[in-house]
């Protein structure tokens, strides 16, 4: 990962994000914060408030809001203090990580989150593993210091224990829970003072020359003084200091203590993706490494997203730019299909609208409307073929049997069904031997998201009925060979939305069996999504 300096300027001011934390940590809050000091809501609580004006800005569904959690992700994009932020969302359950998994193939950085009393939960771990797998630069914000929370040594031990990365300090908290004050910058020697009284005020900043500064005693109560002197000493001589190149290489996360609902240490946050954060880094392709500064325009898409407006059935394709500059009405190739497409209608997410993009660069997240053309791991280009790498899909965990309570109703769920597969929302698998589809999910509650959406956006009740198959392996191998397997094992086959085909199976015995009897065929848990 690095910093060029040939980049064009509007290139070199974006910054595309996600942040990662388990649920409760506090995300939907800085995600607020961000927007509010980007200038893009006017007022904090928005994404909470009630009333239809103020719905919630990235929570699409109502059964995310009924639940509290984010179930679909999204893009956010605004400006702060000359770059362009891309915030894409990441949804917070445990049960999404497929989902998650391909946001985090958008991203050039990610911000973890994490809560003051509980630390590095297990949650965060394995969404940070696919930080690692990445090799992605991770900056990471304490949240809910102005809760009883732990010790500050005791965190950043936890952290780098657990997750293997070098911390260190950006800033140090003074006080805990009731008596948090505010926090003391060490990258730039300043004292940042919190506001109780108003949530949505920024953190006073007192300027001063180092810790033995005298004006310090006229803002902190001598014993905290006394105790942060003797904690930074500390820090300083047992934590690395912040190295940005060691950083950007993904070894060493700095770290921010604050309050999001009190808008504390959020700017410090920001400031810190802005000056230190990765500008848009070059993609992999299966032909060549693509440049973000290439005159050539290029993208993938790593989510698909139906029904964001409930009165058109119109479904979303999210796309990473990752080479030039974009224009409206632009003709692009659609590389699986190398048919031209003509996007006419690109949006932007711009916190809570959508506008209709004149133009975006690389590092952009922009939302193409389409009828289904567009699947996880499209390409698009100016002509050249190319096939993004490392967007995958995963075989499912959980496998249940669908149908509808109205059997008249048999073929709008199979399309509602191939919709959810294309989406990426969850396999859909079609037996040789009977009727009925087969759905695959990766976390349970999946089946509920579906039945809902299913119930919501086709009028279809329909009932989820366990399986008697526990897991799919696509396979792959010479036809007649494959052909032969696939006569012989019936009523284990099935075919997914893509026409590939899948051996569904029982016990682990049956996949052992299969590669004993059959050396020529592959069994698979993932499928790349290359065209």
């Amino acid at each position: 990962m690095e910093n060029r300096a040939d980049l064009p300027p509007e290139i070199a001011r974006r910054r595309t994000f996600a942040i990662i934390s388990h649920p409760d940590a506090g995300k939907t809050t800085l995600t607020e914060k961000f927007l509010l000091f980007g200038g893009a809501i006017q007022m904090a609580g928005q994404v909470r408030a009630k009333g239809e004006a103020r719905r919630t800005r990235s929570d699409f569904m109502k059964m995310e809001q009924d639940r509290g959690i984010s179930v679909s992700a999204s893009a956010m994009s605004f400006e702060y203090d000359g770059h362009r932020f891309n915030l894409v969302d990441t949804p917070g359950h445990s049960d999404f990580s497929e989902d998650t998994y391909r946001t985090l193939t958008a991203v050039d950085a990610a911000i973890m989150v994490i809560d003051g009393a509980k630390g590095v939960e297990s949650q965060t771990r394995k969404l940070f593993e696919v930080c690692r797998l990445r090799d992605l630069p991770i900056l990471t914000f304490c949240n809910k210091m102005d809760r009883e929370s732990r010790d500050t040594f005791e965190i950043i031990d936890e952290i780098q224990e657990n997750l293997a990365i070098d911390v260190a300090p950006a800033s140090w908290p003074i006080g805990v829970g009731r008596e948090f004050i505010g926090a003391y910058d060490l990258l730039h020697d300043r004292l940042e003072i919190m506001d109780r009284a108003d949530r949505n005020k920024v953190a006073e900043t007192v300027k001063i020359t180092g810790l033995n500064d005298p004006k310090l005693a006229d803002h902190i109560p001598a014993d905290l003084l006394e105790k942060l002197r003797e904690e930074v000493e500390m820090a300083r001589e047992l934590l690395p200091a912040f190295d940005r190149k060691s950083f950007l290489e993904g070894h060493l996360t700095p770290i921010w203590f604050g309050s999001a609902i009190n808008s504390f240490g959020v700017r410090e946050l920001m400031d810190g993706i802005r000056q230190y954060g990765p500008e848009p880094q070059p993609q992999l392709s299966a032909e060549r490494e693509i440049a973000p500064e290439e005159k050539a325009v290029t993208g993938f898409v790593f989510k698909v997203q139906a029904n964001m407006d409930p009165k058109h059935r119109d479904r979303v394709a999210f796309v990473r730019l990752a080479s030039g500059h974009f224009e409206r009405g632009m003709k692009l190739t659609h590389v699986r299909s190398k048919k031209p497409m003509a996007i006419s209608n690109p949006v932007l997410f711009l916190a809570a609208d959508r506008e209709l993009a004149d133009e975006a660069w690389a590092g952009d997240i922009i939302g193409i409307p389409n009828h289904g053309q567009l699947r996880i791991g499209d390409a698009l280009t100016e002509g050249e073929g190319l096939r993004f790498t490392g967007i995958p899909s995963f075989a499912p965990e959980l496998l249940q049997s669908v149908r509808a309570g109205d059997p008249m109703k048999a073929k709008h769920l199979e399309k509602a069904l191939m919709q959810f597969a294309e989406e990426g929302a969850a396999k859909v698998f079609k037996p040789m031997i009977g009727s009925g589809f087969i759905v695959g999910v990766v976390g349970a509650l999946q089946f509920e998201v579906l039945a809902s959406r299913i119930e919501m956006e086709y009028g279809i009740p329909v009932r989820f009925e366990a399986s008697q198959f526990t897991s799919a392996r696509w396979v792959t191998g010479p036809t007649a060979k494959l052909d032969g397997f696939a006569n012989a094992n019936k009523q284990h086959m099935a075919t997914d939305h893509d026409g590939d085909p899948v051996f569904l199976t029982r016990l682990q015995w049956d996949i052992d069996r299969v590669q004993r009897d059959h050396p020529d065929l592959k069994l698979s848990s993932t499928k790349e999504m290359m065209v």
